[in-house]
């Protein structure tokens, strides 16, 4: 049972949405208090097909450029924070997203085990054995990244739109500062990490309908992954040296000059002996191999660092 002491909303971001967001809204539990619809400037008025749905909890926003989902979300978030909610859902327009587990995404975070709950389809195992195996491997290849960029290691369907989030988690974040487009789910959790957020998934099977996605993977990708190396970049650099200088600073910096040394250095080296055509010495290449050895351990031990220390909840004893 939903706690009635905790406000509720939930925001839907509605562009090209005139279908389906009636459908979405009809099927937003009574207990919710209020059901933000962004309108991010969509040419066939999802915001108009919304209202006429008389629900009284619905409040149509309307933005006057189109921003992306995640300008529209943000737009939603600023104006739950405005009116005192405690805790705010997103759930897209395209009826996607059952209603029906909202209660299970909202109990982490009501039980104060989370700050942020999001959805987990690949938790589904007959979702998983539909789903062709190319796409299979990149879901798999891209939540490695995401885990590794974020440093949420134990996460899963990271793209997952299907989240909650409490007030203090979104009060923590410079919501100017996160992405308005495609990158916004990702640009949240690398966010929500460096704020010390905790987040649990939470498995919710998948509900496709008949929307098509307009996101053409192989063009945006190579921009996707360039924002995830800049987003690690930047978690590392606030985590472990500006917010702290810890035992996992420490393995970063070594291991990272450690390996950087052996690889120039015997990357010079092979190049001379190739030029000269003298075998380098046995002292020359067991340097470069020990550093690299050395490096590689370092950069295992930080990793392994960075999995222990993600944020979760403290308990008397800990």
């Amino acid at each position: 049972m939903v706690s009635e002491d905790r406000k509720i909303a939930v925001v839907i971001p509605a562009y090209r949405v005139i279908n389906h967001v009636a459908d979405v809204i009809r099927g937003v539990p009574a207990w919710i208090g209020r059901i933000y619809v962004v309108d991010d400037a969509c040419p066939d008025a999802s915001g108009a097909a919304a209202k006429a749905t008389g629900d009284p909890r619905v409040t149509v926003l309307h933005r006057q450029r189109n921003g992306g989902v995640g300008a529209a979300v943000k737009t939603g978030y600023r104006q739950a924070l405005a009116d005192g909610f405690d805790v705010v859902v997103k759930m897209d327009g395209d009826d996607q997203m059952d209603p029906a587990y909202l209660q299970a995404l909202l109990k982490p975070i009501l039980s104060g085990r989370a700050d942020y709950a999001k959805g987990n389809r690949f938790r589904d195992l007959r979702a998983l054995r539909q789903m062709p195996r190319v796409r299979l491997l990149g879901n798999s290849v891209l939540t490695f990244l995401v885990k590794a960029a974020s440093g949420y290691w134990q996460m899963m369907d990271p793209t997952n739109g299907y989240t909650a989030i409490n007030r203090e988690a979104l009060e923590r974040l410079e919501l100017d500062r996160v992405s308005d487009g495609y990158f916004f789910e990702s640009d949240m959790l690398i966010r929500l990490n460096i704020a010390g957020a905790v987040m649990e998934d939470v498995a919710i099977p998948a509900r496709y309908g008949d929307e098509q996605s307009s996101l053409n993977i192989p063009s945006v990708m190579p921009v996707f992954v360039y924002r995830l190396i800049r987003g690690m970049g930047k978690r590392i650099l606030f985590k472990y040296f500006l917010y702290d200088f810890s035992l996992g600073s420490f393995y970063l910096t070594a291991g990272t000059l450690l390996t950087a040394f052996g690889l120039v250095f015997g990357g010079v080296k092979w190049w001379q002996a190739a030029q000269s055509g003298v075998t380098a010495t046995l002292g020359t290449i067991m340097i470069a191999t020990l550093a690299i050895l050395l490096g590689v351990q370092f950069l295992v031990q930080a990793i392994n660092f960075d999995i222990q220390t993600a944020p979760r909840r403290r308990h008397d004893g800990d």
